[in-house]
């Protein structure tokens, strides 16, 4: 049976992680690359253009087939099949459209290995985030799987790493609270600015906004229950980066120099002597793929501050949706073959950075 990778979806997430999954589909172990669109538009054309010249096939509804042609864009399945014929659907469309579509096309498609949900599709499967939960993956059962979102990856990686010494201390978290200062809205996106600052409401009694309250699952899945998480969130004027800001309260007693061993040992997590999101960003735009940073999170270290031994106060860039990029190719990785994908995905080591 052919591995076929089928993405959901051509925005912020879904553009470069086809163009990622085509530039390493042998090393990843793909036979082929697929994608869906909806509607056929003049300006998505050069991109679209762009992913087939890079070996992906378009599918599209029956109904917009002959939109796409006429813009000169030639689907090669319409959108059931597409996803029929695949081992691994990865859906990337905007909130909520990941649920509608696991219960209109993903339910019945049973030769599927698994589908991926990105972001806010709370409920669509187990949750994941690469090096945070892997030991939770199970071959053979799970099926639905939903990536968490950049900012949770960035939250639960921060707790692994600083309050859980990667790992290695489970019981030395006590509480975290974090503020999550958001990106308006994508460089790529014409929609959603905000002209100042705008606090967003704290729709969730237990753990504030859902960074927290996935967080929370997220852990959960490898048999830690950390109820002690708190999240806010505010979108600032800037179309940058997300910034977070973090309080962790730990059992044990630890330093500056311990806290920035445990981040050098985890490659997922960067340093930097930057403290402004656009010299971050302008480094990832020059130096990673499809201009991501795919380490978890960018840690600007001269921020970090202890108070009493036990409280950790900090700052940290999210890198864009680099973090969500790298764990829907793990998981699809996984999917296709759960031996060999931690070996595979070392074709990604040199987006990796120690020092941003």
């Amino acid at each position: 049976m052919s591995r076929v990778v089928h993405i959901v979806g051509t925005g912020t997430i879904g553009e470069p992680l086809i163009g990622l999954l085509c530039h390493f589909k042998d090393q990843l172990g793909i036979d082929e690359v697929t994608f869906n669109k909806r509607t056929p538009l003049y300006t998505d054309r050069s991109k679209v253009k762009n992913l087939l010249e890079r070996g992906a096939s378009l599918s599209t509804s029956q109904e917009a087939m002959s939109g796409f042609e006429k813009l000169g864009m030639r689907p090669s399945y319409d959108t059931r099949t597409a996803i029929e014929r695949s081992s691994v659907v990865i859906d990337c469309t905007p909130s909520g459209a990941g649920l509608a579509n696991k219960e209109e096309y993903y339910k019945s498609a049973t030769s599927v290995k698994g589908f991926v949900a990105q972001g806010s599709e709370f409920g669509f499967g187990k949750m994941y985030a690469r090096g945070i939960n892997d030991e939770a993956l199970v071959a053979g059962e799970d099926r639905y799987f939903h990536v968490v979102s950049c900012n949770t990856h960035n939250l639960a990686a921060i707790i692994k790493t600083m309050a859980l010494g990667n790992g290695t201390m489970p019981n030395n978290l006590i509480s975290a609270d974090f503020v999550c200062m958001r990106r308006s809205n994508d460089v790529s996106q014409d929609s959603g600015y905000a002209p100042s600052p705008q606090v967003c409401r704290h729709k969730d009694a237990r753990f504030g906004t859902h960074h927290a309250r996935d967080a929370f699952h997220l852990f959960k899945t490898v048999g830690r229950e950390y109820d002690r998480l708190f999240s806010s969130a505010v979108k600032l004027n800037s179309q940058y980066m997300h910034t977070l800001r973090f309080k962790l309260q730990v059992e044990e007693p630890t330093t500056i120099e311990e806290l920035l061993t445990r981040v050098k040992e985890n490659d997922r997590l960067a340093r930097t002597y930057k403290r402004s999101a656009n010299q971050v960003f302008s480094f990832g735009r020059d130096h990673g793929f499809y201009g991501r940073i795919l380490n978890q999170t960018v840690i600007p270290h001269e921020t970090l501050s202890i108070v009493g031994g036990t409280e950790i106060t900090g700052f940290c860039f999210t890198p864009q949706d680099g973090n969500s990029l790298l764990s829907s190719v793990a998981i699809s990785t996984w999917l296709l073959d759960p031996d060999t994908y931690e070996e595979k995905l070392q074709v990604l080591k040199p987006w990796f950075f120690e020092e941003v």
